[in-house]
């Protein structure tokens, strides 16, 4: 069997989530005994189905960049009861790089460099995984598995914030009490992609930036057009962006697991605030992109002159270093 892509890993293991825990009631809502037998048929060969996600399923070879924190300092940070480790680079106004499934990879890292070559401070907490390692499917389903456990990750309601976002929101503003300028940016990617959604209810935060958000999964049409934040944050956020502060999103056109319901959402929700680029990645697009190409900003980047992808890039970072007041490096 090939290896599954990290799209198929999110959907597979969302529904396999779902199924599991809910079989019981799910069954017992059918209306007959013979609905109920066909129906636990179908749910019973769907869990088979996402059974090869399973981390003791898949290879788990582990393959760590030791060099990928060579220009980094490793701090701590504490907030209410919780402490993690915060990778640093650079110097000037504060960018929040909140890193995608699997961790914090040589790839997300990377990114991290290039926001501190623009003169910014790049800030990665960690908050699952293990820094520097490359991904693979059954990291990418570990990953997963510590996420669907966590009460500080809202994978499936449609209008609840996630918890870890208090903790990100006051990292923050430690960072910007700490490294100045106008405010901080953020970036969130893939599960952690809404986050800095949730963060702009803060107004330190000046610079959101939503790289394939994937929260809530989309299982359902209610959930493919979800934003994964309450409805009293999304006030606060809509508020502020009618007070000139805008958001960016990324993701590529054939992502199901980013779904385009979620930009459509925000674009009737914040007009002219949410600026969606959207990267052409059907069959036979002209940059090579995968079909179901899901990290616009890492692994499925290309830096090629003129690409899609560098050109989300160069708007991140100009977007960052306009609105945190950063300086010319």
């Amino acid at each position: 069997m090939a290896p599954l892509t990290e799209p198929e890993l999110i959907l597979r293991f969302s529904l396999r989530f779902i199924m599991c825990r809910h079989k019981r009631r799910l069954t017992l809502s059918t209306k007959t005994l013979k609905d109920r037998e066909w129906f636990t048929t179908q749910l019973d060969c769907l869990i088979w189905w996402t059974e090869d996600i399973e981390p003791s399923n898949v290879s788990t070879m582990v393959d760590i960049d030791m060099h990928a924190f060579d220009h980094y300092e490793i701090e701590t940070f504490t907030s209410g009861s919780k402490t993690r480790n915060v990778y640093r680079t650079g110097t000037g106004p504060a960018v929040i790089v909140i890193h995608e499934i699997p961790g914090i990879t040589p790839l997300v890292a990377a990114f991290g460099e290039k926001v501190a070559e623009r003169g910014m401070t790049a800030v990665l907490p960690d908050l699952f995984g293990t820094p520097g390692r490359q991904p693979s499917g059954g990291y990418i389903a570990q990953s997963l598995a510590q996420a669907c456990v966590s009460r500080e990750f809202t994978l499936l309601a449609t209008n609840k914030t996630s918890p870890v976002t208090q903790w990100l929101r006051a990292l923050a503003a430690v960072e910007h009490a700490r490294c100045g300028g106008r405010g901080v940016g953020a970036v969130g990617m893939c599960l952690t992609g809404g986050f800095a959604l949730a963060m702009m209810v803060d107004p330190v935060v000046v610079a959101p930036v939503l790289s394939q958000p994937s929260l809530p999964f989309p299982v359902s049409k209610k959930h493919r057009s979800a934003v994964g934040i309450s409805d009293d944050d999304l006030a606060i956020v809509k508020e502020r962006s009618g007070n000139d502060t805008c958001l960016i999103g990324l993701r590529f056109s054939g992502d199901a697991t980013s779904p385009p319901e979620r930009f459509g959402r925000l674009r009737r929700e914040l007009g002219d605030g949410f600026l969606g680029i959207e990267i052409d990645s059907s069959e036979g697009n002209p940059w090579g992109y995968k079909k179901r190409a899901h990290s616009v900003l890492t692994e499925d980047y290309s830096d090629a002159a003129g690409s899609p992808t560098r050109a989300a890039l160069d708007t991140v970072l100009d977007f960052f270093a306009q609105k945190t007041g950063a300086s010319p490096s």
